[in-house]
């Protein structure tokens, strides 16, 4: 056998990430349902932000959807923790962070159920800052209730993100691309639609409440600035 050409040990803050991710496979019955959303009025809401001088990314305005949905689906809302489920009125939203070295962490926005979409970015914003100064606190880095891992700068529409243990839930983002669609004339047209991929520990949710809160994200991600 050839020798490795580099060897990367699995300690430190890699070994974390390596165990976390391990456990939480191993001790989380978890399950992933797929979709897409229309984002044309997502894209519409950034410019017309934009247009009146305030700057919001689509990662921005997909918490403030995700966000709004957890709002009506207050069951995907929390941890499970021992033997026992523990909802949570307050949406602590973690969001995942990938840092040089490949490394990744996910701290919290908390009270992010009463930010607007600048709040959410300004607080996803300092997290980042924060996180690459190696400056976060325990608390932020283990405190969420739900997470949200963003690739769609990447290739992948969809994937089977693990959850953030000992939450209930992560959502992840894919990248948009275009779709053809019937039209309300009846003619196809091609507008632009973003993967999304929600794990759930099916101990606390089942698939049918998963699935509606993968419905309210999406009618969410659709209805952005109505």
């Amino acid at each position: 056998m050839k020798s490795a050409a580099k060897v990367v040990p699995l300690k430190g803050v890699r070994g974390m990430i390596a165990d976390r991710m391990v456990e939480s496979l191993q001790t989380a019955a978890q399950l992933t349902h797929h979709g897409s959303a229309d984002a044309a009025a997502l894209l519409a809401e950034k410019a017309r932000l934009a247009e009146a001088g305030t700057k919001v990314s689509v990662e921005d305005l997909l918490m403030l959807a995700v966000v709004r949905a957890l709002q009506k689906n207050s069951d995907a809302n929390g941890r499970v923790e021992g033997r026992e489920v523990k909802l949570s009125e307050a949406i602590d939203l973690s969001v995942a962070i990938a840092l040089p070295g490949n490394l990744l962490v996910a701290p919290a926005i908390f009270g992010a159920g009463a930010m607007d979409v600048s709040a959410l970015r300004a607080a996803r914003q300092d997290l980042a800052a924060r996180a690459k100064a190696n400056k976060l606190s325990v608390t932020e880095m283990t405190g969420g209730t739900f997470t949200v891992s963003n690739l769609g700068l990447t290739r992948v529409e969809h994937f089977t993100p693990i959850i953030n243990a000992p939450q209930i839930c992560i959502l992840g983002i894919g990248r948009m691309t275009d779709r053809a669609v019937r039209g309300d004339n009846g003619a196809i047209e091609l507008r632009p639609h973003v993967g999304l991929s929600l794990t759930f520990d099916h101990r606390a949710l089942d698939g049918a409440p998963a699935g509606d809160l993968m419905t309210t994200i999406c009618n969410e991600i659709e209805a952005m600035g109505s």
